[in-house]
């Protein structure tokens, strides 16, 4: 890893989206409908890839037994777990929309439970809703099967709940194991009971465990960030996302119960930034790009090694650019050039659901310049580089004429080191990695016309 200048980290600590796709989810539009997502998956079934694309099935369980103050996802605080039992019949029925379209079988080769706590679901809960994913979908041996994992919500006896269920990857969430830091976000969980947690699920056999953390919250400093380092590399999950905290308290209700004098300023931010990269390539752990790091034989740094990374809204990946069915409330997916997302109250939801119509409330039809635009991006992301005569080739253009505004903004990321432009394409270098998202804001056509980027986290 190539050291950074506090220059350098400054000149890049602007708002900027994670490009999970392109264009984001805040250029969908209510004009797409649930119409709009009908014929799409009409076009899936009839197109003549149909059987041979895979798909990934994304599922929302929204329900929280508590609060955490820094949380942004679509979330019910309850303590009443008999409304679980409601949601499935509810996505029982999305399920079945979705099999009238598109048939039962399709072959799942990726599936992720996120939410919310979907841990929040008993383990009855969860072999309901697994045995109803099994009978319209047919989830494909040696597939990714993901689920977040809440680790105050389970135990050893629950994890081998989860393995018999099907799933071999768990994502825990942590943020930061300091008391005063867990205090002050309303998450409490000693280090000793995630560290057991984590035994408890080697021993079982899961392939991938991935451990959440975030930098620049409450009561936070490097030095108390730095006590959280050492205990993470003790622990060494396969995987670490490592997330700059977005403090958007007008966008995001629960943030207002954070005083935001206890934030660290930006000076302290950096430093935590560049102590825990320091931290992770001492501890062996290869960055994978953006906020993603994994052991060097973890799968997705094998893809990386390989040029195999991709992208999606679950974040980076190892499987192939497949279609993506959104299944819940404020769920989002991706079918053929378009993307949808349900609607975000659970009210909304059942509604659509109880007059037999899908609850898609609006997406985005991709144009010939959304679908360059995002092949770029995606390079940039995943590869971190791009090939002028590929993307020619795929979507006949002339690269440097379609593109020249953007190349003459890539000659400045050239001279600052981010990036090596020639003749042939661009390269992100290996100092460049740390910032990919501001690279790949320069072929963001919305974001040029739409200066307010305030509604994106920061970079740093």
């Amino acid at each position: 890893m190539t050291p950074l200048s506090p220059d350098l980290l400054r000149r890049f600590d602007v708002p900027g989206p994670r490009y999970t796709s392109y264009p984001t989810a805040d250029r969908f539009v209510e004009a797409f409908t649930a119409i709009d997502y009908n014929q799409a998956l009409d076009q899936r079934r009839t197109g003549p890839s149909a059987l041979a694309l895979p798909l990934s099935l994304y599922i929302h369980i929204p329900f929280c037994e508590s609060l955490c103050y820094y949380c942004g996802c679509n979330k019910i605080i309850t303590k009443h777990h008999n409304r679980a039992a409601s949601y499935l019949r509810y996505l029982s029925r999305e399920v079945d929309l979705h099999t009238e379209k598109l048939g039962v079988g399709q072959a799942v080769t990726q599936l992720h439970l996120g939410g919310g706590t979907p841990t929040f679901l008993s383990d009855e809960e969860l072999r309901e809703l697994m045995g109803m994913l099994r009978r319209s979908f047919a989830l494909a041996p040696g597939g990714e099967y993901s689920i977040e994992v809440d680790p105050r919500t389970i135990d050893g006896v629950r994890l081998q709940t989860l393995a018999d269920l099907g799933f071999n990857r768990l994502s825990f969430g942590v943020q930061d194991f300091d008391p005063d830091v867990q205090k002050a976000v309303h998450r409490i969980q000693p280090v000793e009971q995630v560290a057991k947690l984590m035994e408890q699920a080697r021993a079982i056999g899961f392939d991938s465990i991935n451990m959440d953390l975030i930098y620049g919250l409450p009561r936070q400093s490097p030095e108390s960030f730095a006590r959280t380092l050492t205990q993470v590399n003790e622990l060494r999950p396969d995987r670490i996302a490592l997330y700059a905290y977005a403090h958007l308290p007008e966008r995001f209700k629960p943030q207002r119960r954070i005083i935001g004098s206890e934030l660290p300023g930006a000076p302290a931010k950096l430093a935590m930034l560049s102590q825990s990269l320091a931290a992770f390539q001492e501890a062996g752990y290869v960055y994978v790009g953006m906020d993603h790091f994994a052991l060097p034989n973890d799968a997705l740094a094998v893809a990386k090694r390989q040029g195999r990374l991709h992208r999606n809204f679950q974040g980076y990946s190892t499987h192939s650019d497949c279609d993506l069915i959104g299944l819940g409330v404020s769920a989002i997916g991706k079918v053929g050039a378009t993307y949808s997302q349900n609607a975000k109250t659970m009210e909304e939801y059942c509604d659509h659901l109880d007059q037999g119509r899908l609850p898609v409330v609006r997406g985005l039809a991709l144009s010939r310049d959304d679908l360059a635009r995002r092949a770029v991006i995606m390079a940039l992301m995943c590869q971190g580089q791009v090939l002028f005569e590929s993307i020619e080739l795929a979507w006949l253009l002339d690269f440097q004429q379609y593109f020249a505004p953007e190349l003459e903004a890539m000659r400045d990321l050239a001279d600052k080191g981010l990036v090596v432009l020639d003749d042939a394409g661009i390269q992100v270098t290996s100092m460049g990695w740390y910032f990919v998202r501001a690279v790949a804001m320069v072929f963001d056509r919305y974001l040029q016309a739409d200066r307010n980027r305030a509604r994106f986290s920061r970079i740093i």
